[in-house]
């Protein structure tokens, strides 16, 4: 007969149970300590070490284009108009035939003007026979001397009607040369206005037509007369005086693009606008493929200048305080985290201009900023100034 014995387990006798507890007290003796914050894994920033570069220094302005000639096409004499000789929208030369209004009074009003002409020079040529006559019998007393002034006066009267009959001839020929409508400058014509049988009144108000020169071509721009003021201030630091004269002006149309010839600054306009305190600029651009047309609104871009040794900060690297004021994190010599107040010029593509603030060498953290607050140490990582 077999006896139950509560300790035959070896796990639940008092010997197997010191052990166990034995083992667990080892177990907990070989586990590794917590890290503490000295053995903290240390945050990893990418950086640009700065380097001097150049740039130039450029302004741009709001424009917009206008051509560089404009003609309204108009009747300088009244009639019927009878033929239109140009197609709506293409190249006219300078003296092309337009229109053409019917010239048959014209032409009759020419013949007598040179009828009243010859009628006048066959009076003068009286008057002159006459006066030449009296003249040679003066010295014989068969003539008084009244009679020959009044002769002498006959014929400058004769010629002044001959003088009279040649300028209504010479206005007669202007005005049938009127009826043949001509082209005052080259360039492009747009859609006429009137249609062969339009009765034309010399001198109206509405054109026929406009002609416009649209190479070269102007653009017109505008600047607030504090900042031209300060542009010429520049200009004559960074720019000779002969130089100044031709800045270069680059083109960035409406949507976006760039144009592909440069243009050259003209003049500026001499006043201020009272109303909105604007002076405008004038800028000549090449349009030989007549990509700009008038009236397009276009930002110029002007180049007066550069920097040999300016210091440029991508844009990802600036924070702004609550003031607005701009700064940035640095990694010093001994891997911590610096924070500098920056003065800003102007942006160029992603990179700020820096005016004050920054050095070459100086590495400035463009990427893990969430990460660290300045007097951390970090591990540095460089970075492409592109990044």
């Amino acid at each position: 007969m077999h006896f139950f014995k509560p300790w035959a387990n070896p796990l639940t006798s008092p010997a197997g149970i010191a052990l166990l507890a034995a083992m667990l007290l080892l177990a907990g003796c070989s586990e590794p300590a917590a890290p503490t914050g000295q053995g903290a894994a240390v945050p990893e920033v990418a950086v640009v070490t700065l380097a001097p570069r150049a740039v130039e220094l450029t302004t741009d302005l709001p424009g917009r284009t206008t051509d560089f000639r404009q003609a309204e096409i108009r009747p300088q004499v009244s009639g019927i108009l009878q033929q239109r000789l140009f197609t709506e929208g293409q190249q006219v030369a300078a003296g092309q035939l337009l229109y053409k209004i019917d010239p048959a009074p014209y032409q009759a009003a020419l013949s007598s003007a040179e009828a009243a002409l010859s009628s006048a020079k066959a009076m003068q040529h009286n008057a002159r026979l006459k006066a030449d006559r009296i003249d040679g019998l003066l010295g014989s007393k068969v003539i008084s001397q009244q009679d020959a002034d009044d002769a002498k006066a006959a014929l400058l009267q004769a010629e002044a009607a001959v003088a009279s009959a040649e300028a209504a001839l010479l206005t007669a020929q202007i005005n049938l040369n009127y009826t043949d409508i001509t082209a005052p400058i080259a360039g492009r014509i747009g859609r006429s206005l009137v249609t062969e049988g339009a009765l034309l009144t010399a001198n109206q108000a509405q054109g026929l037509a406009t002609i416009r020169q649209l190479e070269p071509i102007y653009v017109d721009l505008t600047q607030s007369g504090i900042e031209l003021l300060k542009l010429k201030r520049q200009l004559r630091v960074d720019m000779p005086a002969n130089e100044s004269a031709a800045l270069k002006v680059e083109l960035l149309l409406d949507d976006g693009s760039r144009y592909a010839e440069p243009g050259r600054l003209q003049f500026s306009e001499v006043n201020v606008d009272p109303g909105t305190g604007m002076v405008t600029l004038r800028a000549v651009f090449p349009n030989s493929n007549a990509d700009l047309l008038p009236g397009m609104f276009v930002r110029a871009r002007l180049y007066h200048g550069s920097i040999e040794q300016a210091i440029l900060v991508p844009q990802k690297a600036v924070s702004r305080t609550p003031k607005g004021d701009a700064t940035v994190l640095l990694v010093n010599s001994a891997n911590q985290v610096e924070l500098r107040p920056v003065t800003l010029g102007k942006s160029y593509g992603q990179h700020w201009l820096v005016t004050e603030g920054l050095q070459s060498g100086e590495r400035v953290i463009v990427a893990g900023l969430q990460k660290v607050r300045p007097g951390a140490t970090v591990t540095v990582v460089s970075a492409t100034d592109g990044e």
